[in-house]
């Protein structure tokens, strides 16, 4: 057992003294956490133990950082402070400053922790079954179907109350589920004297240590069947198109936040298996190197795809529409703030997901989420939230533990078919991201990249830093962009965003149409258009913009590229059509068209004396496998100079 105080009276060793655990039962107690942390580099069968004053906070860079531990309580409405919509329902940042660190061997907090049941009443889900799976349908249909975005989480909340809950409840729960749920990243109990957080978070939100950040989308569940998961299942799970896609997509997303925070970018690792008691995820690990303080870090990776959506500003809106009230603390985080022994910072922190959040009255709050796609299925949705409710429905009595794996049973991860099926997904994804990229040391051009509200412009200034371009990346809202623009003495990149680029009435449209034709008339430096930008110079030049039969949101797709067949990935529910009649008219404009011969859909196109070109696939993607090439390619013909 070690503190950090040894030299207090009441400290473990001393005469008479109470144990940690013990003193936490008395009401005198300081607010206090207990961590059961499976970060890489310590001992996982080890109990933290903290005590301390709880404050609050505006800001996380009021947060300390010091030598104790810092633990913040980060709420989604935080996520105000990366300047997105959001529901302000008043939960506070709170942050319990530690005083006392303890770590005890799980076995003896196992003894020491109470192990009483605990009762809840009145028990059941916000949003019924019906009503939910009513809701994945009009997510599919008006926000995905409209090019809002590629998937979106909405909550729904399990509610009830444990009448004269106290401390003791608090740990009970806590032991439940260090014994009930396994493959957990942090279990945790955090009281601060106004509630209580209980959970088993299954995913790193972010962690940095040594200037090493990590992150780690876990996305697609496989449910474990009554009788137990079995290989068989568990394959036909990992060959679903529809769960390949949706953890690619999140791959994407936090790429973004990675390419925001890190300064060489992002790598991929993986993908593995997160096996826990009542079901089983897919993840990746991604790492980066940053400079950054870590609250920097922190502020800039709210919040993971997995529990927003994609592109994350816009998903926030999406989550306005469709959930009542504020989220709480739920899809925030936990994070743990300090210094190593080198007094470099630290940063540990989970999604708070899988979590009870308990009142000081007892009322009772688990909310939980489903990632919906283009693909989603109502009635699996609706499955899935009462899976990822299982584990702590389960410590709360509400519904039944899951079978206890038997004692050194062979891991799902270990079968060879499984591990073949995950390499083939791996084998999937854009080989540029699979190892670390070194940027040059000297910058020998430059580019302006135009944010259309989606951060894909971090993954796309990232690739052109590593190619050798100084970036600069401007929101399509900032002052002075057109200006800036049309002085800029380089190649333009208009990036992506989401809505609908033919709504005359968005002003977000009409601002980056103006500039689109502004650009294509007089800008002498290269021009490319992706995705949303491709589809603004596309209207520019004559082309009518449809809305797709099915969204492209998170596919990869083999296509023929002006002759050259690629696979790349589309996040796109709107695509600009070229018939035969217009493909001529543009060829005898000096344009030349790569589209679909089946629907006519454009691909790409591109001046053929230089000057401009766009794409509807996303490049900078993990889903196009020679995406770098591509961008380096483009962004070289259109750098050819464009006839005056």
């Amino acid at each position: 057992m070690v503190t950090s105080r040894p030299n207090r009276p009441d400290a473990p060793g001393a005469p008479g003294a109470p144990g940690p655990l013990g003193r936490l039962l008395d009401d005198a107690c300081p607010p206090f956490a207990l961590l059961r942390r499976r970060t890489p580099g310590r001992d996982h069968d080890t109990v933290e133990v903290l005590l301390g004053p709880v404050h609050e906070a505006e800001r996380l860079a009021d947060l300390p950082v010091g030598p104790l531990p810092t633990l913040a309580l980060v709420p989604f409405r935080q996520i105000r402070e990366r300047g997105f919509d959001v529901r302000d329902d008043g939960t506070p940042l709170s942050a319990l400053v530690a005083e006392e660190v303890y770590e005890i061997p799980l076995a003896e907090a196992l003894a020491a922790l109470p192990e009483h049941a605990v009762r809840v009443d009145g028990g059941g889900f916000d949003v019924c079954d019906e009503e939910y799976a009513d809701t994945v349908e009009r997510v599919i249909r008006d926000e995905i179907g409209r090019g809002e975005g590629a998937n979106f989480v909405i909550r729904r909340t399990f509610g009830g109350r444990i009448d004269g809950f106290g401390r003791a409840d608090a740990l009970a729960l806590f032991r439940r589920l260090l014994e009930g749920e396994r493959g957990a990243y942090w279990t945790y109990v955090v009281h601060t004297g106004e509630r209580t957080l209980v959970g088993a978070s299954p995913e790193v939100h972010v962690r940095m240590a040594g200037g090493t950040v990590v992150m780690n989308p876990i996305s697609g569940t496989y449910r474990h069947p009554a009788a137990g998961p079995t290989a068989d299942s568990l394959l036909a799970f990992l060959g679903d198109r529809k769960e390949t896609e949706e953890l690619s997509m999140v791959v994407d997303e936090e790429l973004k936040m990675m390419c925001t925070v890190g300064d060489r970018g992002g790598v991929v690792v993986g993908p593995r298996l997160k096996e826990m008691s009542h079901l089983t995820h897919t993840e990746y690990e991604l790492r980066g190197r940053s400079s950054l303080d870590v609250r920097e870090v922190l502020r800039e990776t709210m919040f993971a795809a997995t529990v927003t959506g994609s592109p994350v500003q816009n998903a926030c809106r999406v989550i306005e529409r469709y959930e009542s009230g504020g989220r709480g603390y739920y899809a925030g985080a936990l994070a743990l703030l300090g210094l190593d022994p080198a007094g470099s910072q630290t940063l540990d922190s989970p999604i708070l997901i899988r979590t009870a959040d308990i009142a000081r009255d007892g009322r009772l709050r688990v909310p939980v989420g489903a990632t919906l796609v283009r693909h989603s299925d109502p009635a699996g949705e609706v499955a899935e939230t009462h899976a990822k409710a299982a584990g702590v429905l389960a410590a709360l009595g509400v519904r039944p533990a899951a079978p206890r794996p038997p004692a050194g049973g062979a891991r799902l991860a270990d079968d060879p078919r499984v591990r073949a099926a995950l390499a083939a997904r791996r084998a999937g994804l854009a080989p540029f991201w699979l190892r670390m990229q070194e940027r040059p040391a000297a910058a020998t051009g430059r580019a302006l990249v135009v944010d259309g509200e989606d951060t894909f412009t971090a993954m796309l200034a990232h690739v052109l830093r590593v190619a050798g371009a100084e970036v600069t990346v401007r929101r399509f809202d900032e002052p002075g962009l057109r200006e800036a623009a049309l002085a800029w003495e380089g190649p333009i990149v208009l990036g992506p965003g989401p809505g609908d680029p033919a709504d005359s009435a968005d002003p977000k449209m009409r601002l980056l149409r103006g500039l689109a034709a502004e650009l294509l008339a007089g800008h002498r430096h290269g021009l490319l258009g992706v995705c949303l930008g491709h589809e603004l110079l596309a209207a520019e030049l004559g082309l009518p913009l449809v809305r797709k039969a099915e969204p492209a949101q998170g596919a990869q797709t083999r296509i023929a590229l002006f002759g050259a067949e690629e696979v790349v990935g589309f996040y796109n529910t709107y695509a600009a059509h070229c018939d035969d009649a217009g493909a001529a008219r543009l060829a005898r404009a000096g344009v030349e068209v790569s589209r679909d011969p089946v629907t006519g859909e454009v691909h790409a196109l591109r001046s053929a004396g230089g000057g401009f070109a766009g794409v509807q696939f996303h490049p900078e993607s993990v889903l196009t496998l020679r995406g770098p090439d591509l961008l380096r390619d483009l962004l070289t013909a259109v750098l050819r100079p464009a006839p005056a």
